[in-house]
């Protein structure tokens, strides 16, 4: 036997839901009173089918002596005389106020049938009174409506704002997610213990109170809480860290306790915290003392979590961007037991976000997504979900019915460098000067060992940047050695370089070169002991400023080590300056050559640049299926079992180099 079908009139008793917004039951009682105001006004009127023909007073005591009026009703309050003619029309005039009593007998000496009215209808007399009656019976359920609406509101302040996600309801799950099998691991076992609980309560393992994503934006730590509720067959709450505060001191708390009992009374359950940072951060640690409502707010969920009354059964997953910024108390075991990092996904999982991402969009045949992920180092997912995008608009806008390499290449420049300038007009010397710029960059690229394969070079204006030098890196790296640290300097001081060479002058092309290889030496000096002079030891604090901790920090070494680290910095930027005015001088044929090639082409891919060096070198400086990326495509061919393995496929890479 079906159950009975809820009846909707509980919507319209008191208490029950409306079934309108407040907003559209103003409007409707707007609408009904003036309807109703309008129909009093104008209904009686439609009902009305006489012919009335107005006359002037002087026919009607005309009409009267010739015997051409039958009957005559006097209004004595306005004088208006209506009646009949003999001819059947009725008739309407304005008579004097009072009516003349010689004019009153002529009309009765000739027949007429003459009556006297003071008309009090209903509607004349209190229509007036029963509008404003309406108006202000209106106003004050209004008001009274409001009001109650707004004690609600004020009851209902402290109630928490979660929204509870169904097994029933269709969300994301771990199939939905690619990579990071280590961390779906992590929390499939969470969901799996609330599911069957038997199986580790037989050998005595507690279920873990809480877990906390940690990572960088966009890396999916969201998604993954979504796929939790997808796969979990436990009622499952999401709220942000924001929805605990309010204006009222204590409400934060209060909503945390309500979360917490809701979700006990449905236990096992699962509580998702996003952006927890933002009610978690360290207590007293504020610059004028801690903020008392998020105080009291994280006092109540230590509490709720592992208190005197620790909620069994109901497990809080987290997710920050900021760990650092956490209380203590809220990190340890008993709390938050486990801490899983959610990092940035290196080769082997970009390439099965890029498939999750290409899957409903037309790829070409030619494409090989891990040439693609091999060319996206530190992107994040969103990145990667945000470049497939870029690359289907491109494919687009050049009216294209698959995607194809050239598109995803344009993306990946759209995305990390902004739109290309086609507007931007440059000066015959200043288009020169950057293409030796660049080509000082290329220079270096492929003729020093460590530097990754070189994969194009152009002068085209492109978002901030005049030029850039492309290279692709062979693999993700970890660590990276002194000796490819030195190289990527002695590559950044490619452009400086080729510029004093060429002009014997400079220009503010390399500011940013000169900043970020000032930024590298020094913390190869200061933190990673990359100086014989300075030895093993870092100094440096990484404590944030916003926590209160490093408004009165000092440094912790003395001037003289202060001096020493200057020189250090000084020292390595002057060898590695130095060793590329050596390169360049050594190579400067093709510099020029090089520059020749894009000054006419304004785009020079890597196989062509290595060509040009070689052949103005007059020998090959070294395999150039080693410091370009052809050497990478069959590779990624097979790592990626791309069916087209004999066609040649085009890479691309992240900048090294930054635009001048």
């Amino acid at each position: 036997m079906p159950p009975p079908k809820k009846s909707g009139f509980k919507k319209f008793l008191p208490g029950g839901e409306s079934p309108v917004s407040p907003e559209r039951r103003r409007r409707l009682i707007t609408i009904v009173i003036v309807a109703f105001v309008l129909g009093v006004l104008f209904i009686p009127s439609l009902f009305s089918n006489k012919t009335v023909k107005t006359i002037s007073y002087s026919s009607l005591i005309h009409l009267a002596r010739t015997n051409g009026v039958i009957s005559a009703s006097i209004n004595n309050s306005n004088g208006i005389i209506t009646g009949q003619l003999t001819n059947g029309t009725n008739y309407s005039t304005n008579g004097p106020v009072p009516a003349i009593a010689d004019e009153v007998n002529t009309l009765r000496t000739n027949n007429v049938n003459v009556t006297f009215a003071n008309p009090s209808s209903f509607a004349s007399t209190f229509l007036p009174y029963l509008i404003w009656i309406l108006i202000f019976v209106g106003f004050m359920a209004f008001a009274s409506r409001q009001a109650r609406g707004q004690m609600n509101g004020m009851m209902s302040v402290g109630r928490s704002r979660a929204k509870q996600f169904n097994q029933d309801r269709p969300t994301t799950t771990f199939a939905d997610v690619a990579g990071y099998l280590g961390v779906k691991q992590e929390i499939s076992e969470v969901v799996e213990f609330l599911k069957n609980p038997g199986r580790y309560k037989e050998i005595g393992a507690l279920i873990p109170k809480g877990l906390l994503l940690v990572g960088p934006p966009g890396t999916g730590k969201t998604m993954l809480a979504r796929a939790v509720a997808g796969e979990a067959g436990v009622p499952f709450f999401s709220v942000s860290g924001s929805d605990f505060m309010e204006m009222f001191v204590g409400v934060g708390a209060s909503r945390v306790r309500d979360l917490f009992n809701t979700a006990r009374k449905q236990a096992p359950a699962i509580v998702f915290i996003d952006e927890i940072d933002s009610i978690g951060r360290k207590r007293g640690a504020g610059v004028g003392g801690g903020h008392d409502e998020r105080e009291q707010t994280l006092n109540q969920m230590l509490s709720e979590m592992d208190g005197f009354d620790p909620s069994e059964g109901v497990v809080v997953i987290a997710a920050t961007n900021r760990p650092d910024v956490l209380d203590p108390a809220l990190l340890r075991p008993g709390r938050f037991d486990r801490q899983i990092v959610v990092p940035l996904p290196d080769l082997e999982e970009r390439l099965p976000i890029l498939q999750v991402h290409a899957k409903e969009k037309p790829l070409d045949a030619s494409i090989d997504l891990m040439m693609v992920a091999r060319g996206t180092p530190g992107m994040s997912g969103a990145d990667l979900a945000n470049l497939v995008n870029e690359a289907a608009l491109h494919a687009v806008r050049r009216h294209s019915s698959t995607i194809g390499m050239e598109d995803f290449e344009s993306a990946r420049d759209r995305v990390l460098m902004g739109q290309e300038r086609g507007t931007m007009v440059l000066q015959d010397d200043e288009r020169e000067r950057i293409a030796y710029h660049e080509s000082g960059h290329a220079l270096l690229a492929y003729v020093l060992e460590k530097t990754d394969p070189l994969h194009k070079i152009t002068i085209i204006p492109r978002g901030m940047a005049l030029g850039v030098t492309m290279t692709l890196p062979e693999e993700d790296r970890h660590i990276m050695s002194r000796q490819h640290l030195e190289d990527s300097l002695c590559m950044r001081m490619g452009g400086r370089v080729a510029e004093l060479l060429i002009y014997n002058d400079l220009s503010t092309g390399a500011s940013d070169d000169l900043q970020r290889n000032t930024d590298l030496a020094r913390r190869m000096v200061r933190e990673w002991g990359m100086s014989k002079e300075i030895g093993p030891m870092a100094w440096g604090s990484n404590n944030q400023v916003f926590l209160g901790e490093g408004l009165m920090h000092t440094r912790d070494y003395s001037d003289h080590t202060s001096q020493m680290i200057d020189d250090e910095v000084e020292r390595i930027l002057r060898e590695q300056e130095s060793r590329a005015i050596e390169v360049l001088t050594l190579h400067r044929r093709g510099l020029e050559s090089l520059t020749r090639a894009l000054l006419e082409h304004e785009t020079v891919d890597g196989e062509t640049a290595a060509q040009l060096i070689d052949e103005a070198h007059g020998e090959p400086v070294h395999d150039r299926a080693t410091k370009t990326v052809s050497a990478l495509a069959g590779v990624s061919r097979a790592a990626s079992g791309n069916a087209a393995e004999s066609a040649p496929v085009p890479a691309w890479p992240s900048p090294t180099l930054p635009a001048v």
